[in-house]
């Protein structure tokens, strides 16, 4: 179904206003609202799924307009709180659109499996009505569901359309760019040299596949890496964590923008602790590049100031290659706890693959490598 043709459809008021978090999914939508309206008063990209609905709920109170709140159903988890707690018990209505990855009977990366599969259930635990858009749903269809749904809305209630692969199209894409001149590949390349033997955790997104492939390339294990391919915003986290056990080795958490936004308080737990083994790299291409590339608000970000008003001891802002294994090396070399922000273009190969390893191999042969290291240290 063409992108516009679902919108007017679903939304029977005048004005639409959207806010979302990107998802591959949703391609379509996500093109055609940048296309329409950009970034303003009638269209945001918010940090996170729950920032989303809470923005939807101040456009309602303000405007008495139902918002449109787009996400990937591994969102869902963060829509939790603000559906249960604010929306529901002020009534205030939200159309949810929802890719479905992980949809069962169709072949999807792992970490969307678990998710895709409960989707549905948990919607239904939220008690919000769900209709299911699929490649062959006809106009004809999402009016009826539209017209079913119109009680719930009417009543202060929000109702969700689950989109299958390849529901909406778009008919024309739009193309992101940035500035930048560094590949993201070619700093990984640098920092898995300098790196050496340390542990690496790595975000969800091309920037695992990648750090995947250039061990694949360079001949090398996957021992060292923790490869996040789910969970978005919470790779620092998890980096902290091994970092707080294992304080006679360095952790590099090798992270994206979208991601480090996603969940920025960690930022400031991670900060004030001054671990002086974790050096926290952000790869900035100011997009959501693993999902369509729609822009995030790092551009705007000054995310140095950000890291040390957080804490970090050394923090630096990397433009250029030339700069980069300097200011690894260092970042190596001294005792503080680390920041380093590098300004990557929006690239990456058509042909990039992902792990062949499963989740779960990858946990047993970084947990092996830990328990190794930690018995050399004792």
């Amino acid at each position: 179904m063409l992108i516009n043709n679902f919108l007017n459809i679903i939304i029977t008021q005048k004005n639409i206003f959207a806010v979302g978090v990107p998802d591959s999914q949703l391609r379509a939508l996500c093109d055609y609202l940048m296309q329409q309206y950009g970034i303003g008063n009638q269209h945001i990209i918010a940090a996170n799924e729950g920032n989303c609905v809470a923005i939807a709920a101040g456009h309602y109170l303000a405007t008495k307009e139902i918002p449109l709140v787009y996400l990937q159903n591994s969102g869902i988890g963060n829509i939790v709180n603000p559906v249960e707690s604010l929306t529901k018990i002020y009534q205030i209505p939200c159309i949810f659109v929802i890719g479905w990855r992980g949809e069962p009977g169709t072949k999807d990366e792992p970490q969307h499996l678990y998710q895709g599969a409960s989707t549905k259930e948990l919607l239904k635990t939220l008690s919000i009505p769900v209709f299911n858009l699929k490649k062959e749903t006809t106009e004809e269809e999402l009016q009826k569901a539209v017209n079913e749904f119109q009680t719930y809305l009417d009543s202060g209630n929000s109702v969700a359309y689950l989109v299958s692969k390849d529901a909406l199209q778009n008919e024309e894409r739009c193309k992101y760019q940035n500035t930048n001149k560094l590949r993201r590949e070619d700093a990984l390349e640098q920092i898995l040299q300098i790196a050496d033997n340390d542990i690496i955790v790595s975000s969800t997104g091309k920037i695992s596949r990648e750090i995947y492939e250039i061990r694949e390339r360079n001949g090398q294990t996957h021992e060292k890496d923790f490869l996040t391919v789910g969970s978005m915003g919470h790779c620092s986290s998890i980096a902290y964590g091994i970092a707080l056990s294992m304080a006679d080795k360095k952790v590099w958490c090798i992270d994206g923008d979208g991601a480090l936004i996603m969940h920025l308080g960690a930022t400031a737990v991670i900060g004030t602790s001054k671990l002086p083994n974790l050096i926290h790299v952000v790869l900035n291409n100011e997009a959501h590049e693993s999902v369509g590339g729609m822009p995030t608000v790092a551009a705007k970000l000054d995310l140095i100031s950000i890291a040390k008003g957080c804490g970090y001891e050394h923090a630096t802002q990397i433009t250029d290659e030339l700069q980069l294994k300097k200011v690894l090396t260092e970042a190596r070399a001294i005792n503080q706890s680390c920041f380093i922000e590098v300004k990557t273009s929006i690239s990456s190969r058509s042909d990039l693959g992902r792990p062949k390893e499963s989740p779960i191999e990858n946990r047993n042969l970084f947990m092996n490598f830990l328990s190794q290291e930690s018995g050399d240290k004792q």
